[in-house]
Formats: C-alpha cells, sequence, structure tokens
C-alpha cells in the first residue's frame, strides 16, 4: 500500500528528485511526463535494486535506466567506465549513445558507443581519452577487453538492453565469458519486450533479487497501431499488393518494409527505384556502417521515403512519424514482429502495420498472434490488385517448407518431398530466359532495359 501511495505521489520527473542539469535536458528534449516503465524503474534503480524489466520498444525504458545512471555516475572521473550497457545490435548502440548525450548535455559524463561493422582504431582512442560510461555490442566489447584495450574493473552499473535479442542473435557464450571477468558487486539491470526462455535462464544466473517491473503484457503491440493481414499467395502478388499501397503518396509518406532476408531487401528496394516512387534505402547486415548510419538520417530527415530493412535493424530504428510498417515477410523468430511494428506509432502517434503472408507464413501468422494474444485482422486483396499465378519453383519450395514445418511438430511425418533424389552435381540451373526464372530475374532484366 505504501510503495502504491509512494508511485502516485510522483507524477513529474522533478520528483524523481534529478538535478539541475539533467531536468533542463529533459525539458529541452521535449519529455512532459515519465512513461509508465519510468515511474516504476527509476525509483528502484536509483534505490540500488537488480531490475528484471519487461516493456516493449517505443515505451520510454532507454530513459527508465539512462537517467538514473546519468544521476549515479555525476560527472567525469577517472579513466575507466563505470556503467555498461550492452545492446544486441549496431543500430540500438547507437541509439543508446544519442540519448545518453540528449540526457547528459548538460554534464561532462564522457561516454561512447563501440560495436562491429567498423575498424576499431577510432573506438580504441575513444577508449584511451577516458570514459565513465560505455555502450557495446557483446562481440566487439569483448575483442577489445581480450585485446587489453579495455578496463572493466571500475564498473559499477551492468545494463543488458533487449535482451531476448541477444538470445536470438546468440550472444550468450560471449555474455558469459564477460560476466566472468565483470566486478562481482556490481547493479544489473536486465530489460526485455519478451519473457523469452533463455531469458530467464540469464536473469536466474546474473540478477540478485531482482525487482520486477512490467508495464504492458509481454508481446502487446503497441496500441496506437492498427494492424492489419492480407493472404498473398507468392511473391509476384507480394510485388503487386505493394505496389498497389504505394500509390497513395500522402498516406503512405514515411515507410519501412521489412523482409526476412537480404537479397529480399536488396530486391525489393531495387524494384522501389525503378518505379520511381520516391527515395528508397536497403539496411542489413551486409551494408557498410557508413551507409548504414547514413540512410538512417537521411530516413530521420525525410529525405527518404523508404526504407527497406532486415530484422538485424528493427529493434534499433528510432523515427517518430513512420506512417506505415509493411512486413513484406513474415518474420520466423515471432517476437520480432513486435519489434516490427512498434517502429510506427511511436510517442503516442498513430502508426500502421500492414503484414503480407503466403500459405507458408500463415503458420507463423498463427503462432505470431498466439504470442501476442490477439487476433491480427485479415482483409480480401483488393479487387484491383492481380493476383498471379505461383511459378512452379516458388510452390515447390513452399511445400518443402510446409514438410519441414509438419515434420519439426511430427518427427514421424513422411513428406511429398522425401523420397526425391539430390540434383545430380554439375546440371545447369535455370536460365534467365526459362519462363520459369525467378520474378527477381525477370524484372532485373526488364528493369535493366527500362534503364
Amino acid at each position: 500500500m505504501a510503495e502504491e501511495e509512494a508511485e502516485q505521489e510522483i507524477t513529474t520527473f522533478e520528483d524523481f528528485k534529478l538535478n539541475k542539469q539533467l531536468l533542463n535536458a529533459i525539458e529541452e528534449a521535449g519529455y512532459e511526463k515519465p512513461t509508465p516503465i519510468q515511474l516504476q524503474s527509476i525509483p528502484l534503480i536509483t534505490a540500488g535494486h537488480d531490475i528484471m524489466g519487461i516493456a516493449q520498444t517505443g515505451t520510454g525504458k532507454t530513459a527508465a535506466y539512462l537517467l538514473p545512471i546519468l544521476m549515479k555516475v555525476k560527472y567525469a572521473q577517472g579513466l575507466h567506465p563505470r556503467a555498461l550497457i550492452l545492446a544486441p545490435t549496431r543500430e540500438l548502440a547507437m541509439q543508446i549513445e544519442e540519448n545518453i548525450g540528449l540526457l547528459g548535455k548538460y554534464t561532462d559524463i564522457r561516454f561512447t558507443a563501440i560495436y562491429g561493422g567498423l575498424g576499431p582504431k577510432t573506438q580504441i582512442e575513444n577508449i584511451q581519452k577516458g570514459l565513465d560510461i560505455i555502450v557495446a555490442t557483446p562481440k566487439r566489447l569483448l575483442e577489445l577487453y581480450l585485446r587489453g584495450e579495455l578496463v572493466l574493473k571500475e564498473l559499477k552499473t551492468l545494463v543488458l538492453d533487449e535482451a531476448d535479442k541477444m538470445m536470438d542473435m546468440g550472444f550468450m557464450p560471449q555474455i558469459r565469458q564477460l560476466l566472468e571477468v565483470l566486478p562481482r558487486k556490481r547493479q544489473n539491470l536486465l530489460f526485455s519486450a519478451t519473457m523469452h526462455e533463455k531469458v530467464v535462464v540469464l536473469s536466474e544466473e546474473f540478477l540478485e533479487f531482482p525487482m520486477r517491473v512490467e508495464v504492458t503484457p509481454q508481446a502487446t503491440p503497441v496500441e496506437t497501431v492498427s494492424q492489419v493481414l492480407y493472404q498473398v499467395p507468392n511473391l509476384r502478388t507480394k510485388i503487386a499488393m505493394l505496389e498497389y499501397l504505394l500509390q497513395d503518396k500522402e498516406g503512405f509518406n514515411r515507410v519501412i518494409i521489412f523482409t526476412r532476408s537480404k537479397k529480399n531487401a536488396e530486391n525489393v528496394a531495387k524494384f522501389l527505384e525503378r518505379k520511381e516512387y520516391g527515395e528508397v534505402r536497403a539496411i542489413h547486415g551486409n551494408k557498410g556502417q557508413n551507409t548504414r548510419i547514413n540512410s538512417m538520417e537521411a530516413f530521420k530527415s525525410g529525405e527518404v521515403r523508404f526504407l527497406v530493412a532486415t530484422d538485424v535493424a528493427a529493434r534499433g530504428i528510432d523515427v517518430s512519424l513512420v506512417s506505415h510498417v509493411v512486413n513484406f515477410d513474415v518474420p520466423f523468430v515471432y517476437e520480432d514482429y513486435v519489434h516490427r511494428i512498434g517502429r510506427t506509432g511511436r510517442a503516442e502517434n498513430v502508426g500502421a502495420a500492414i503484414t503480407f503472408a503466403n500459405e507458408v507464413e500463415m503458420y507463423h501468422v498463427q503462432k505470431i498472434e498466439k504470442i501476442i494474444r490477439m487476433q491480427i485482422p485479415q482483409e480480401p486483396i483488393p479487387a484491383e490488385v492481380k493476383v498471379h499465378e505461383t511459378p512452379f519453383e516458388e510452390k515447390q519450395e513452399m511445400d518443402r517448407e510446409i514438410d519441414n514445418i509438419k515434420r519439426r511438430e511430427n518427427p514421424d511425418f513422411k513428406g511429398a518431398f522425401h523420397e526425391k533424389k539430390a540434383i545430380p552435381k554439375g546440371k545447369p540451373t535455370r536460365s534467365k530466359g526459362d519462363p520459369k526464372a525467378s520474378f527477381w530475374q525477370k524484372t532485373k532484366k526488364k528493369g535493366s532495359k527500362k534503364r
């Protein structure tokens, strides 16, 4: 009861007893009032508790742990970092670094972000100048630590942000290695959008008597995002559907299109470029770091209308006023659906998420609906959209995937392909002139003529 009363008393950032420098920065950043995750987390973190926070993206969780850390660190001191924030992707690390700059602008606190995709030289130089807070992806952090470029003995606070994504990306071995070398006496803060099974195991390993903070049910999509599902039979019809939607230039003014593979991301981006619907950029794991940064900045500024991205970028995109998220492909890591659609409807703005799903992907949609505990409203394909016949190879690939799904669920299942012979080595692949060549090959050929 006393805790409830204490929580009710806190209604503004001043009530957290933050210092003047932070309050000035908060006011300039345009934060009017604390979000639910901030109301619950900041007092507990300030009091020194370990935290297990369940909060989806876009709820203000970054500031929920940054403000107490900035209060704790206070000012520049010594050479070695006193707070470490681990993030699964470069994009998220950059976003956290940006937020530290925003909230700590009136302090002299030194900070930097280190991540892969760039040579470590500049990052090492920044470390050698002295740091108070370091943001890092696990692999690069471990790499620089093992090279002797980073000293972590002064660490007082460790944050694992988006721990579920870290588990999905296979970072558990690096995290375990890091936990062995970090000072035992430290405060631990773990934030995750879902209570992934591996996250529970991780929390049991490194949190001591944690206080659990949960502001929304696990994997719940943001309420300001409307969702719609179209059952689209094949790749060519997906493209026709996308083309139909994007005719509405006023409505679809800033759009993120998510694909499952780098190849599809590149191909969708090239298709949009050929159609000249507006500026487009693609970001995925094969893109250089500078290219990805420049693409993000151009999208944030409104210079680029379309950002085509794989899930590696799903959690690092923090852009206000994204009108639509289009799931060109359904994610096979089901929690990523929530993170994808969380790119729109941010900061209490209204957004829309549109999902295309073929026969195989409808199986995954059902799994996603169980996780988000709601049925995604389904609409028929508009009459204006031409529904193309599924090419033989694409149909065969989908049938094979359906067999694989059934086999995973029932090891005794024998699918349509279990007796098929392997294609002999050296057998020629289908040529571009073949009527059954892939859709991307055909559009690429047509596009080159147009150019």
